[in-house]
Formats: C-alpha cells, sequence, structure tokens
C-alpha cells in the first residue's frame, strides 16, 4: 500500500518565527514533502485590502529559509500556500523572490518552482456577474452584487488542491502558491498518490495547523504524518508534546462551521464517524472520512475594501459611579458627537467604544459580563474618509466621556483618565466584502501557474 510522509512545521508561516529543533527531528526521519500553510482570515481584512502583509518579512524569510534548506539536502518538493498572508500576487511574488535570494545565498543546486497566483481582477468578476452568474454569500451574506464588487479594491480565490497537484505532476521542486485551503496544501500530494479525496482532504483537515493538534499547547513545532488510505497517523515531533486521540480529534473540529465538515472547491470531507485510535505515546491513528463531491465546483471569493481612516484613543475609568453608568455616559458622548459632526449615517463616520474589563473583547456575545467593574479601559474607535476630521472626532468621542452629563454628577474629578492626550494613528479600515462562493467548469480555471528555474549555483558563482 502506497504510503506518504509530511513533514509540517508551523500553521501560518512567518506569523512567528518557527521551532527548528522540532522540524530538524523531522527531517531526520525523511519525510516525503515539507509543506505550510502561510496564510488567514483571522488576521482580518486590512492586509487583503491594503495588499500589504501582517507577518514581518524577516520571520518569513527565517522560516522559508530554515525549510527550504532542508527540503533541497533531502530532495524532496516543498509547498507553501497563502503566501505572504494573504495569498495575492504580490505575496506570490515576495516569496518567490525570498526563495531566489535564499538559494542564491546557499549555493543551491537548479530546481524548479511553481508560482500559482489567484488574485483575481474585480472587472473579470464584473464581468461573470453581468453574464448571469452567481457570487452566492456564505455564513448569511447577501449575494454579491454590483455595489459590492464596486466597493472591493482586492480579490482573491481559494484553490482546492487541483492546481498545486498539476505543478507537482509538473515537476515543480517548489511550489509558492497563492490563496489556497489550507488541507489543500496537503491533500495535492496524497491525490496525485492515487489516495481517494476523503483520505487526501481529512489528512490536511488534521495537519494544517501543526502542532496545535498535539497537547500540552505549543505553538510553531513540527508534526509528521505518515498516510495510507484510509489510515492516516499523526505524531509530534516535539519531545515534550504527544497527539492523542483527544487532540487530534479536537482540532478536526477546529475552525468549523459545522464540525463534521470541511468545505473544498469540489466538495466536502464528512469527519462525522471518524475514528481516533493511539498508535503509540506520540502518535495517533485517524481514518473513517467520507468525500461528497458537488455536482459542480464552487471556488470561494475572498475580498476587502477601504471604508476609511482609523483614529484611536485611551481613556480609563475608575470612578464607580462613571462605571455603573458607562452606557448612558457613551451614549451622552454620542450624541454630543451627532450634533457637532452630523449623524453618521448621513455624515460618512464612525465611533466605536470598546469597553474593556466588561465586554471588550466580545462585545454584545459576551456571556458573562461583570456584575461590577472594579475599573474599565476603554478604547475609542473613529473611522472617517477625512483623516483629519477623523481626528477631531475620535479627539472629542474620548473626551466627552470626561464630561458625559450624568445624574448625580457634581464635576470632573476622577470621573476619567486618558492614557494620552494625544490621538493615535492606526491604519486604515477594511471591511470583509466577500465570503462568497462562485461556480466553475474546472477547479483550476481561476488560477494561473508559472514555472520558473531556480540555480542559486549560478548566481552564488556569479
Amino acid at each position: 500500500m502506497t504510503e506518504v510522509s509530511i513533514l509540517c512545521p508551523t500553521g501560518h508561516l512567518g506569523f512567528t518565527p518557527l521551532e527548528k529543533d522540532s522540524f530538524l527531528a523531522g527531517c531526520e526521519l525523511k519525510p516525503d514533502f515539507v509543506i505550510a500553510d502561510s496564510g488567514s482570515c483571522d488576521i482580518g481584512p486590512y492586509p487583503l485590502g491594503a495588499d500589504g502583509q501582517a507577518s514581518p518579512a524577516a520571520w518569513q524569510r527565517h522560516d522559508l529559509e530554515i525549510m527550504l534548506t532542508a527540503a533541497r539536502r533531502l530532495g524532496v518538493p516543498m509547498i507553501v500556500g497563502s503566501a505572504s498572508d494573504t495569498g495575492t500576487d504580490r505575496g506570490v511574488e515576495q516569496f518567490a523572490a525570498l526563495i531566489r535570494e535564499i538559494a542564491a545565498e546557499h549555493g543551491l543546486a537548479p530546481f524548479r518552482m511553481a508560482t500559482i497566483k489567484s488574485e483575481q481582477t474585480r472587472e473579470a468578476m464584473t464581468a461573470r456577474l453581468a453574464a448571469g452568474v452567481p457570487i452566492t454569500g456564505l455564513d448569511g451574506r447577501a449575494d454579491a452584487d454590483a455595489a459590492v464588487l464596486a466597493r472591493t479594491d482586492r480579490i482573491v480565490a481559494v484553490m482546492g488542491a487541483e492546481p498545486i497537484a498539476a505543478a507537482l505532476r509538473e515537476g515543480a521542486e517548489v511550489v509558492i502558491a497563492g490563496r489556497a485551503s489550507d488541507c489543500a496544501l496537503f491533500a495535492a500530494p496524497l491525490l496525485n498518490a492515487g489516495m481517494s479525496p476523503a483520505t487526501a482532504y481529512y489528512a490536511g483537515k488534521l495537519m494544517e495547523c501543526a502542532s496545535f493538534c498535539c497537547e500540552p499547547f505549543m505553538g510553531k513545532e513540527s508534526i509528521l504524518g505518515r498516510i495510507r488510505e484510509n489510515d492516516i497517523r499523526v505524531r509530534a515531533m516535539h519531545p515534550g508534546q504527544r497527539c492523542t486521540p483527544a487532540s487530534l480529534a479536537s482540532h478536526a473540529m477546529y475552525e468549523r462551521r459545522d464540525p463534521f465538515r470541511e468545505y473544498v472547491a469540489s466538495g466536502y470531507v464528512d469527519m462525522s464517524h471518524c475514528r481516533y485510535e493511539p498508535v503509540d505515546e506520540k502518535t495517533t491513528r485517524a481514518s473513517g472520512a467520507v468525500f461528497v463531491p458537488s455536482a459542480q465546483p464552487m471556488v470561494k471569493l475572498e475580498g476587502a475594501g477601504k471604508v476609511g481612516e482609523r483614529r484611536l484613543a485611551v481613556v480609563g475609568i475608575r470612578d464607580p459611579y462613571t462605571i455603573e453608568n458607562i452606557d448612558k455616559a457613551i451614549a451622552w458622548a454620542r450624541a454630543r458627537l451627532a450634533e457637532r459632526f452630523g449623524a453618521p449615517e448621513q455624515a460618512g463616520w464612525q465611533v466605536f467604544y470598546h469597553v474593556y474589563g466588561r465586554n471588550g473583547v466580545m462585545g454584545d456575545l459576551e456571556p458573562t459580563p461583570p456584575a461590577r467593574a472594579h475599573e474599565l479601559g476603554i478604547v475609542v474607535e473613529t473611522v472617517c474618509q477625512d483623516g483629519k476630521r477623523g481626528e477631531e472626532i475620535c479627539a472629542l468621542a474620548a473626551r466627552n466621556l470626561f464630561y458625559a452629563r450624568l445624574a448625580e454628577v457634581k464635576g470632573t474629578a476622577g470621573a476619567a483618565a486618558l492614557m494620552a492626550d494625544e490621538v493615535l494613528v492606526g491604519k486604515p479600515g477594511y471591511e470583509w466584502t466577500l465570503n462568497h462562493i462562485i461556480p466553475v467548469k474546472d477547479p483550476s480555471e481561476l488560477f494561473r501557474t508559472a514555472f520558473h528555474t531556480v540555480d542559486g549555483s549560478a548566481r552564488k558563482a556569479a
């Protein structure tokens, strides 16, 4: 029976540096592939919309260098997906340039690199929409229309395994992919080895976040998967970690709207009858996944657009009476802002009061807000197209808490404390405009692959 081994050193390349020791321990077991995801929606819409990155370039280079030099020493393919956090064309080009630099620095022998781009133009998506192709909303979103696309600055399509598998079949030894489903990176070589989509995508779901599927919790440590048809064995590489049935099963449910389904372009993996069994102290075996193919391939689209400039101020509240009446104080402050700057909906500004110490993280979803907080930290955030106007709105939004007119208050002493007098300049505010799917004739049709010969030895000699 065919067996493929995969070494995964990190669940998000470059977000924080990977841990080298456990990765090198995995290399000693001679894996067939080295694979890592490098992107996420968790970082919010700003990096995609602004075509920037959330991970420092030095950390990205650190991880790529460790992975590339090891993969070339072992003579095995290396796959990286969702390049530079968002998988835009810029991210793919950035990572490809880093690969060339690292190869030259280490004098690596020639190898074949594939770049797979997934960015889509707003014009192309608008043309499809005009031709009657629906762009269907996910998670309760309305279907996209021309207005939604018009306020979208950047779009990426999320590839399944098909473009990556094709690149490997054409001899790619390094694959740098744009936005991709995390599990697809791992599924691609497994599908090429003749395994079913159920086994291939299920293995990817279990391995996508590296040591997150092990216990005790440790980030950025490596895991090794040995995969046969309907037999996936995942082993922790850090000496202090183990992969257990509980840790592996819990990760299978991680970041799922439905804990038993993993969707990709060509269908979904049904994990509702999977089994998790210990193999040894550090290894767990998983089996029993079923793949349900789609009648029509559907590719996910992610899009983000700029809302305005952001300004921030921080206010501390220690006065018990103000804390008890903080909602009234905020309402009073909001009313004064509307009097001066006009109603937010018509005047094009927004203000948010993030009340830390009560529900600053979860907002209205907080299930157990404290009955009486000891102190509150309030982050005032404004969004406005005009940054200078936004700064004025933010300053008044914060200072109004100091002057809030509450019953029984006789003066300002002790009501609020400004952490700093200045208003802080934040990154521009972006919103997710697209969390949608679009039907395609072929799962690979939205993606563009190019091949490059990277000769580090030649560049170093020169």
